[in-house]
């Protein structure tokens, strides 16, 4: 049995209908189960990692975690993560899965770098993905390219290896059901490195139509970042972040294949395959 949180997001969705497809037990953890579908035989349970023992009578028969960490505040995650590994390691100590970030070894205060720390410091068998730009990010431009035909945003040059949310769900499967993953680390990333303002042109592209990057200054668009990820420091770290890859593209790797056993799927294929988002 196979545990997966964060199961309606658009990885863990994926993890889910993967492991179900290839003939896994799974549990799906929601806050709201009656809300969630998903495929037939997969297991669909509450709990709610701002309170870590509601996950306790879940772990029965579980092997592996596949986990998806809901909380930005280094502070919070700093007291809920070790609480969360310790439940875990109680049940057995299955093996975690857990999705974190590139920037997670350069920012040590970073929540993503919190929980890689609760985890190891657990004795958990684990595996740590760090994904670059997850391609799904670009679904927040998906409104004003539908009404306007226009993306306003900050740094166009800033250049992306944008990782297709699918691949990041292949490798975590096999991750969770293959031992050669434990105590292995993989970036994950797109094959090449697109600007954000090439993101756009390549959308318009693929949905036949000609759209329009317009610079916008970092501290027009703050504002909106902060309340879209709930916490200052975050937005501000991600407006530092695109900056700083205008001069430093963020890195490409081969671990998607290395691990699924086939190419990464480049920014073009994705636009095509979320191409009804943006029409």
């Amino acid at each position: 049995m196979i545990l997966v949180t964060g199961a309606t997001g658009n990885v863990g969705r994926r993890v889910v209908e993967r492991l179900a497809v290839a003939g896994h037990g799974v549990r799906a953890v929601t806050r709201d189960p009656d809300r969630v579908r998903h495929p037939a035989g997969v297991e669909v349970v509450a709990a709610d990692l701002a309170d870590p023992e509601t996950l306790r009578p879940h772990l029965h028969g579980v092997t592996a975690v596949f986990l998806i960490w809901p909380f930005v505040d280094p502070a919070v995650t700093a007291e809920l993560a070790p609480r969360v590994a310790a439940v875990l390691a109680d049940a057995g100590s299955p093996r975690v899965v857990y999705v974190s970030a590139a920037s997670a070894e350069a920012d040590p205060d970073s929540f993503w770098a919190v929980v890689e720390r609760a985890v190891t410091a657990s004795g958990l068998p684990w595996t740590m993905l760090r994904p670059t730009g997850i391609a799904t990010n670009a679904l927040g431009w998906a409104a004003s390219i539908r009404a306007e035909g226009v993306v306003r945003w900050p740094y166009g040059a800033a250049a992306r290896s944008m990782v297709h949310e699918d691949d990041i769900a292949a490798v975590a499967v096999a991750a969770l059901t293959e031992d050669r993953h434990d105590k292995q680390t993989y970036v994950l990333s797109g094959p090449e490195t697109v600007t954000q303002a090439e993101q756009v042109r390549i959308i318009g592209e693929v949905i036949g139509r000609e759209l329009r990057w317009q610079e916008v200054p970092a501290p027009a668009v703050r504002p909106m970042l902060v309340a879209a990820l709930g916490s200052p420091a975050f937005a501000d770290a991600a407006l530092a972040g695109w900056a700083a890859m205008v001069e430093h593209p963020e890195p490409v790797t081969d671990d998607v294949a290395s691990v699924s056993g086939r190419p990464a799927r480049t920014f073009a294929q994705w636009a095509a395959d979320h191409a009804a988002d943006f029409a």
